[in-house]
């Protein structure tokens, strides 16, 4: 399971947004430069997450992006759907798709709902908020059997 690079850049871009204003507008060029994303693909995501009622953009001086609600009020489903759609992991899942050719004889069909809703949960739980603090550091994992030891 892999995000699409948009759906990558606008969760970089949204965390550049709000590190850098929060509530107040900053140019979407300045955050493109920022981020490294380039300056159309960033306008195109600023508009699909404006359209998602994620951004506000306005034109002209004093203009620029900010955020529509504070940080901690999006999550990274959110920004996810903005550009992605409903988070959907297989075909059954999604409203009205009816083109799988196990639909009928699936067993495990009944259970992808489950699935397909603790990883949307898990995206929701994670707020915009928290990936502009760096992270604390993981403790390591204890050693298992067979695990290769290199020196």
């Amino acid at each position: 399971m892999r995000l699409s690079n948009l759906a990558d850049y606008a969760v970089v871009l949204m965390s550049a947004a709000a590190r850098q204003c929060g509530s107040v507008a900053i140019h979407a060029g300045l955050l493109a430069e920022q981020t490294g994303i380039p300056g159309p693909t960033a306008q195109k995501l600023v508009s699909q997450l404006a359209r998602a009622g994620l951004v506000v953009a306005s034109r002209g001086s004093g203009g620029g992006v900010r955020l529509a609600r504070p940080a901690a009020a999006i999550s990274v489903a959110d920004i996810i759907e903005a550009v992605e759609g409903p988070i959907a992991l297989t075909s059954c899942v999604a409203e009205g798709r009816h083109d799988c050719s196990l639909e009928g004889n699936c067993k495990v069909q009944p259970h992808w709902g489950v699935v397909n809703g603790a990883v949307r949960g898990a995206l929701a739980d994670i707020s915009l908020a928290s990936l502009v603090v760096a992270p604390e550091p993981r403790a390591p994992r204890p050693a298992l059997a067979g695990d290769e030891i290199r020196l």
